[in-house]
């Protein structure tokens, strides 16, 4: 019985840090970034729910749905589909928490740019 209980609390221990990777991202994030068209300044809202994130992306002009979003240990991922002078763009995002306050990612707009930016969690 004794052994026992000791194997249960080594195996919580080990399994303690892979607990601790899985960021919980969900709230409201600020970015503000250089992009082929501009200055940028983004409010994105995330929800994540069970690794699946869903969400919006706000800028001065807009806002769209975020889809296909995963959080998966500290790397986040989604697509955001943009609409820029009629036409639908998908930027793929792809990135990694660095902090519990702070994301770097890396855009890519339908391979036509690279944007790398760091979203910090809003107070």
């Amino acid at each position: 019985m004794l052994i026992r209980r000791q194997l249960t609390a080594l195996v919580a221990l080990a399994l303690l840090p892979l607990a601790a990777l899985a960021a919980d991202i969900s709230g409201t994030w600020n970015a503000s970034f250089d992009t082929s068209i501009g200055r940028q300044e983004y409010t994105y809202t995330f929800v994540v729910k069970d690794g699946t994130l869903t969400g919006k992306a706000k800028w001065a002009t807009g806002e769209s749905e975020l889809v296909g979003g995963k959080v998966e240990g500290d790397s986040v991922s989604f697509v955001e589909n943009f609409v820029y002078q009629g036409n639908k763009i998908a930027i793929t995002y792809t990135g990694k928490v660095i902090s519990a306050d702070q994301i770097q990612f890396s855009r890519d707009v339908s391979g036509m740019a690279h944007e790398e930016l760091v979203a910090k969690r809003a107070k």
